[in-house]
C-alpha cells in the first residue's frame, strides 16, 4: 500500500493510517519510517499502537514538504507478541508529491544590470 503526501512546498500534511483487528486477540504494533528520506516523516502522536479484539487502531504520521524532489520512506508496523499472539508485520510505502509552489514572500530591489 502507498500513502500519498501531496500539497504545497512547505505544507505539514497529517495522514492517519487505520488498523482493524479482526481477531478476537488484542494486537500491539510498534512503528518505524526507514528509507532516504525517513528523517522528513514523523509520527507525532507516537510510535506505538493497540489494538483491542474486533476494534480499530490509528498511527499518525506527518511530513513537512521541504524540497521540490519526491521523499519516499517505508513505515513499517512490528506486531509485538500480547498475551501469546503475534500479528503480522505490515509495510507501508510513504512518497510525498508537491502540487503548488507559493512564494513565502518578495524581496523588491534596485540594481545596475551593467557596471564597468
Amino acid at each position: 500500500n502507498t500513502i500519498e503526501f501531496a500539497g504545497g512546498l512547505h505544507a505539514t500534511i497529517v495522514k492517519q493510517v487505520q488498523l482493524r483487528n479482526r481477531s478476537s486477540n488484542t494486537l500491539a504494533y510498534n512503528a518505524i519510517v526507514v528509507g532516504r528520506d525517513a528523517d522528513d516523516f514523523s509520527l507525532p502522536k507516537g510510535n506505538t499502537v493497540t489494538i483491542p479484539p474486533t476494534r480499530e487502531g490509528f498511527i499518525n504520521v506527518e511530513f513537512t514538504i521541504r524540497f521540490l524532489h519526491p521523499a519516499e520512506a517505508v513505515l513499517i508496523l512490528i506486531a509485538n507478541k500480547v498475551n501469546g499472539v503475534n500479528g503480522a508485520t505490515l509495510t507501508f510505502s510513504l512518497k510525498s508529491e508537491v502540487k503548488n509552489i507559493e512564494p513565502l514572500g518578495t524581496v523588491k530591489c534596485r540594481s545596475p544590470c551593467y557596471e564597468l
